[in-house]
């Protein structure tokens, strides 16, 4: 497996285990709850059916202690408890998946703390399609692709990779106007000829806008992926 396709399979799956360095668990309870951090995920991947949601909580900072709520604490996701889990190196998480087809649009989290003060935060999923169909075999030239489910201006990560362990591929964040999407012949000297790897990625981290005074972050991201060979 080529570096930047297992970079992509850490971004998309393993961030299912977190980035976060601390799985221990605590009570939220036993914390103001003013020092708790919101880290909430949101990722989905063309041939699965599923979107994961994953909310943790965590003490003092995006590192910090994972937190199972305490009654009467709870975090909803539009209207529903979600239940918490819990693993080795994850800590104490709440976790849903969801059909993709049926959770497009706008969505709620609702945080309530131990004293009753609610939070909440939207957000809006929307998977990207590519309309473009590619062939099997690609002669190196510029190449554009058009995409459905984004902005009129949005921004797409491209990932492309070849099987030579001496290639640099290319990775960088696009501007996408109307859909399309544009790769000069130029950048693809960067690949050698033969079997490559094609990954564009929505992705979406910010600030929550409703959080505590400690902060949170929300990422929402979708990729999806091809495969051809490049040639002369």
């Amino acid at each position: 497996m080529n570096k930047i396709f297992s970079a992509v399979i850490v971004f998309l799956s393993v961030v299912v285990i977190t980035s976060c360095t601390s799985n221990e668990i605590g009570s939220s309870k036993d914390v103001n709850p003013e020092t708790i951090w919101f880290d909430y995920r949101i990722w989905g991947q063309e041939g699965t059916e599923e979107v994961t949601v994953k909310l943790q909580y965590r003490f003092a900072g995006e590192t910090g202690t994972t937190l199972v709520l305490t009654e009467p604490s709870k975090v909803e996701l539009d209207g529903s408890v979600v239940s918490v889990d819990s693993s080795k190196y994850a800590g104490a998480y709440y976790e849903v998946q969801e059909p993709v087809d049926s959770f497009k649009g706008k969505h709620t989290i609702i945080f309530t703390d131990v004293n009753k003060k609610q939070y909440k935060e939207q957000f809006h999923f929307h998977p990207i399609a590519l309309r473009t169909s590619i062939p099997a075999s690609v002669t190196r030239a510029d190449l554009v692709f058009e995409l459905d489910g984004l902005e009129p201006v949005d921004y797409v990560r491209i990932l492309l990779s070849d099987t030579s362990s001496e290639s640099e591929g290319i990775n960088r964040v696009d501007t996408v106007k109307n859909g399309r999407l544009f790769i000069s012949k130029t950048q693809l000297t960067n690949l050698v000829n033969g079997p490559i790897t094609l990954e564009l990625i929505k992705e979406d981290e910010k600030a929550v806008k409703n959080g505590t005074a400690e902060g949170g972050k929300i990422a929402v991201s979708y990729g999806l992926r091809r495969e051809f060979s490049l040639k002369d």
